[in-house]
């Protein structure tokens, strides 16, 4: 199956259609009856006036996560070829996305992180755009005004304006007007809604949206559960994958190499700001896999050993299926 997604080929659209059907079949025979689905932090929540959290069956809420899915897969399976990032244009990074997308049954239903990887790959757009681009201040103007949106979805999104400077340090020279210019673009969403806030006599509680900030990073997360095994393979292929980037990595673009220290820092920062939330829950690591997934797809197109790399992906694929099917 890699070996037909390396290249550049659209009938790889409907493989990727089956990839994304059997990483969830599974969950259709275990799903509960009800599904809630929540989009907005609670803060936002004056401005979606509508009781909306079980608006959708259990069915169609897969369906639409998976479609989301899908469309996000493609998104960033451009994103990767336009910028040229692995080298040469395949199918790679949409299938590592999708497959990445069914690892957990968290991962599977409707919710704000799922929401929030369309606005991380705008970012993503955006900002390898600072490259070769003119007007940095426009576009660190805009990314911040896509992290506040995100902020309102999902707040543990605050954390990627952190991207913002990141990518100017590794892309554009110094520049104190660009690094506020993130700032006063995440500033235009907040000042509307503190305006929102005032008109619905509720302004003297603005400052608690920020309180999470502040909530101390846990000593340790409790996981009791079997299916974490899936992680085994994942990691495996995580180490995999910066043994052959570290092969390469001097051989490559000065573009290409700022470009993947962007969305290793990225993946940090997704991966470490679980702890604002007031519960743990396991769907915010669907932040992880856009940046992850393109690190797989990296692996896999210059993995040489045919007969391995496709026996681990398979393996991969066979354990999500598995551990969906059986309920430990």
């Amino acid at each position: 199956m890699i070996q037909a997604f390396r290249s550049f080929n659209p009938l790889n659209i409907l493989w990727l259609v089956v990839v994304l059907f059997l990483s969830r079949v599974g969950y259709l025979l275990h799903v509960p009856d009800k599904v809630e689905f929540v989009f907005v932090e609670p803060f936002a929540r004056l401005l979606v006036p509508v009781a909306y959290e079980y608006a959708f069956s259990a069915g169609v809420n897969i369906f639409l996560a998976a479609a989301l899915v899908f469309i996000q897969a493609l998104l960033l399976n451009y994103l990767v070829n336009r910028y040229n990032l692995l080298g040469k244009p395949s199918f790679l990074p949409a299938l590592m996305y999708v497959t990445l997308s069914g690892l957990f049954s968290p991962f599977l239903i409707l919710s704000a992180p799922l929401i929030c990887n369309f606005l991380l790959i705008w970012m993503l757009f955006k900002l390898m755009s600072l490259y070769k681009g003119d007007d940095a201040k426009s576009i660190s103007y805009d990314v911040g005004m896509i992290v506040a949106l995100g902020s309102l979805l999902y707040f543990p999104f605050i954390y990627l304006f952190l991207a913002i400077w990141i990518g100017l340090i590794l892309f554009k020279p110094f520049n104190w007007r660009e690094w506020i210019s993130g700032v006063l673009g995440y500033g235009t969403i907040f000042f509307f809604l503190a305006v929102f806030y005032f008109l619905n006599d509720r302004i003297s509680i603005f400052y608690r949206i920020w309180l999470p900030l502040a909530k101390k990073f846990p000593d340790h997360i409790s996981i009791n559960s079997l299916n974490y095994l899936l992680l085994i393979p994942v990691m495996l292929i995580l180490v995999l994958c910066v043994f052959k980037l570290q092969q390469n990595f001097f051989k490559s673009y000065v573009q290409i190499r700022k470009s993947f220290q962007l969305l290793f820092f990225i993946f940090l920062i997704t991966g470490f700001s679980f702890y604002v939330n007031s519960s743990f829950h396991l769907n915010h690591f669907l932040l992880c896999i856009a940046p992850a997934a393109v690190f797989f797809a990296y692996y896999f197109l210059y993995a040489k050993k045919k007969w391995f790399y496709e026996s681990l992906f398979l393996l991969l694929l066979i354990s999500i299926i598995y551990f969906q099917f059986n309920k430990f």
